[in-house]
């Protein structure tokens, strides 16, 4: 397990978040680049026995070492939905990435309590890097601190987004491409990693037209401790509003005015 140098509040959870994202990404790894078995779920979307391997590696360490905490997992459902402190999952982010052999798929969770995010983990086993934050601990990459970036000008700016999304919601397509007109580059290196990428100050704005929560939550505390803004595509509560969309704080309200909803983007 990553060991953080420095003590601070939020600990405890920032240590839970990353030993679940670690042994949940370590299991997933064991499968990448091997023989794959794909189906297709009910949303078309693909999922292998990588992912459900891994589902059950998470749930069986909080099974022991927080059994009263409900579970909320891509693969496998849910479990004491009711209980205080939540625990959301996503074992193997970006499967399409994975099946294909390309090293930039992520496992994510987070912890909440009382419907607040409190602590985010994002492993990237096939790379080596990880990223994780704790409300009030901060941002750590790798087990450093880490900070969004400083450039305040759309112009300067590296802009992110995951494109094959925009096929559930079309409407947002033009926003996007006008942000990406307007910025020094545009990149659809998507997915989790294109949250990382803002969190440690690497691209200034990352966009994801339709989100589910597991994919969401992790990043909620981890852009906000980076010194960063995540919210929803409309500027509203980013973890349950479908979207997410995450800055560095000098683009926050330029990137959120650019691809704010106009008649041609279905409003």
């Amino acid at each position: 397990m990553t060991k953080i140098t420095e003590p601070r509040a939020g600990d405890q959870a920032l240590e839970a978040v990353i030993a679940v994202a670690e042994s949940t990404g370590r299991e997933a790894l064991r499968y990448f680049q091997g023989a794959l078995a794909v189906e297709r779920k009910a949303d078309g979307s693909p999922v292998t026995d990588a992912d459900r391997a891994a589902e059950r590696v998470a749930r069986a360490w909080i099974e022991t070492h927080f059994p009263a905490d409900g579970i909320h997992g891509e693969e496998h459902g849910a479990v004491r939905p009711d209980a205080r402190r939540q625990w959301l999952i996503d074992p193997v982010d970006g499967t399409r990435t994975f099946v294909r052999g390309v090293p930039l798929w992520a496992t994510l969770v987070a912890l909440c309590e009382d419907g607040v995010v409190i602590a985010g983990a994002a492993v990237f086993p096939a790379l080596g890097e990880q990223v994780a934050a704790a409300r009030g601990a901060g941002c750590w990459w790798n087990g450093t601190r880490c900070r969004v970036s400083g450039v305040s000008g759309l112009g300067d700016a590296l802009v992110l987004t995951t494109d094959d999304r925009f096929a559930a919601a079309p409407h947002r397509r033009a926003a996007w491409e006008r942000l990406a007109r307007e910025a020094a580059l545009a990149r659809t290196w998507g997915d989790a990693y294109g949250h990382l990428l803002v969190a440690t100050g690497r691209a200034e704005a990352m966009l994801d037209p339709v989100m589910q929560p597991w994919d969401a939550a992790p990043f909620e505390p981890i852009v906000t401790e980076a010194g960063g803004v995540f919210t929803a595509w409309d500027g509203g509560p980013g973890v349950f509003g479908g979207s997410s969309v995450s800055t560095n704080t000098a683009l926050a309200a330029t990137v959120r005015g650019t691809i704010a909803s106009r008649a041609e983007d279905g409003r």
